[in-house]
């Protein structure tokens, strides 16, 4: 087995991102961050994405709200961002506070502005293997891991731990696509496998 060297590829991926960008001159992209709460997780989690966001170029804002802020205020929020065409994508940061319902808020934000790839719309466009949808991060992230240390990926059974929407499903529906990495057989592990 070998172990992959994620920070050296992550530079890479870095550099390279922040060429592109470059090139937009003065309209570079903008990401809006939505964080609720204090969870200390949460905190580092969006300060280093918005970190990243800095080192490759584009601009970051940062919206933190009280832990009990409504769902419904909530919402107005994200429809807010929704609107400005000044921000090209959302990332709300989960856990949600209990009283918010996750799915609602991910389903409201744009699927064109919905960078995390939750969004239903965007699950739907990933699970038909469209190039236009977002996926979520670390699926993506070890999506490009694979490819660029050439792991093939074609035949090959392939262990998914955990079904989130977040990183379990996503991550199985990208592997079983067709090209390369993909078209493995997936099997998912969960909290309910037995041993």
């Amino acid at each position: 087995m070998e172990l992959i060297d994620g920070n050296e590829i992550a530079s890479a991926v870095i550099e390279e991102l922040s060429g592109r960008v470059a090139k937009f001159g003065n309209d570079k992209p903008c990401v809006a961050f939505v964080r609720v709460g204090e969870d200390p997780a949460s905190v580092s989690y969006v300060n280093k994405k918005q970190k990243t966001a800095a080192k490759i170029g584009i601009e970051s804002r940062l919206l933190v709200f009280p832990e009990s802020i409504s769902q419904e205020e909530l919402l107005e929020n994200v429809d807010q961002l929704n609107d400005d065409p000044e921000v090209h994508g959302i990332l709300v940061q989960a856990p949600l506070p209990e009283h918010v319902d996750d799915r609602v808020i991910f389903n409201n934000v744009s699927p064109a502005k919905d960078v995390d790839g939750f969004n239903a719309a965007n699950l739907g466009k990933l699970c038909q293997e469209d190039e236009t949808a977002f996926a979520s991060c670390t699926p993506a992230g070890i999506v490009e891991l694979i490819k660029r240390k050439g792991i093939e990926t074609e035949g090959k059974q392939v262990v998914v731990l955990g079904r989130s929407l977040i990183v379990g499903k996503p991550a199985g529906m990208l592997l079983l696509r067709k090209g390369n990495p993909g078209n493995a057989t997936v099997t998912y592990y969960h909290s309910r496998t037995p041993d």
